[in-house]
């Protein structure tokens, strides 16, 4: 079953330092099954966060057509789920508030949205902060709270924007092993967007490499998991692959 449908996606718009209209993707197709893992990658400018804000439903399309689970995208909704750079909590509510929110607006009672939202906060580490607020905790819980938070909606896709870029580099190495034991466990839907060569091949089933707003190339990423950097960072094969990303980004 495919969770994600693109089709000759385009997007321009109407620069007006140029004075002129300029495309930012064109004629994008991809198809991701249900419960892959696709990290989308390329030089800046070239696409990657227009197409995850048209999946997203953020802004309109300019032609083609995104289907999420069964239906043509309009608009945002329910069934994406987006994780920022930022992440966007509401400093005024708890841990457990803040996961319980999307369930909330769905008019899910409070005894079920509650439970929903501690087995989500347990998934990712976090039970023990289920009462603190955003400014309690460190960069690398936030983050994780708002993972926690797409997925207590239960998506058909997660839509995943440089989630990990603006913590220290120990604690990003850390939240990508935690995404990948949680996709693990759930298998859900996710389409990740980095800049991060390494990052994209230690997390994704597939590599999908953007140039000037078109897909320049899919690469499979065949290595085992569960995924730990202590094993990974002197594999090989990741090196192989990882060079064979970056060769790709560079000349896009």
């Amino acid at each position: 079953m495919k969770s994600l449908s693109i089709r000759n996606l385009s997007k321009t718009y109407f620069d007006p330092y140029a004075g002129k209209h300029v495309t930012a993707v064109q004629a994008v197709s991809l198809d991701v099954p249900e419960g892959e893992f696709v990290c989308v990658v390329g030089p800046s400018g070239c696409g990657k966060t227009t197409i995850l804000n048209m999946i997203a439903g953020f802004i309109p399309l300019s032609g083609g057509e995104i289907v999420v689970d069964g239906r043509s995208v309009s608009g945002p909704g329910p069934d994406r789920g987006v994780v920022f750079q930022s992440h966007a909590l509401f400093p005024w509510k708890t841990v457990l508030e803040n996961v319980a929110f999307g369930p909330k607006m769905r008019g899910v009672p409070l005894a079920d949205r509650e439970a929903i939202a501690r087995e989500y906060l347990a998934l990712a580490g976090l039970a023990h902060a289920a009462d603190r607020y955003p400014n309690e905790l460190s960069g690398g819980m936030q983050q994780r709270v708002g993972v926690a938070r797409a997925l207590a909606n239960q998506p058909a896709v997660l839509l995943m924007d440089e989630p990990f870029a603006s913590v220290d580099a120990q604690t990003r190495m850390t939240l990508q092993e935690e995404l990948t034991r949680i996709w693990q466990e759930r298998r859900p839907t996710i389409i990740f967007i980095t800049h991060d060569v390494p990052e994209a091949v230690f997390l994704a089933n597939r590599v999908v490499v953007l140039s000037k707003g078109r897909v320049l190339k899919e690469i499979d990423i065949d290595l085992p998991r569960p995924r730990v950097w202590d094993a990974l960072i002197e594999d090989e094969r990741f090196k192989t692959l990882s060079a064979q990303v970056l060769q790709l980004v560079r000349s896009a």
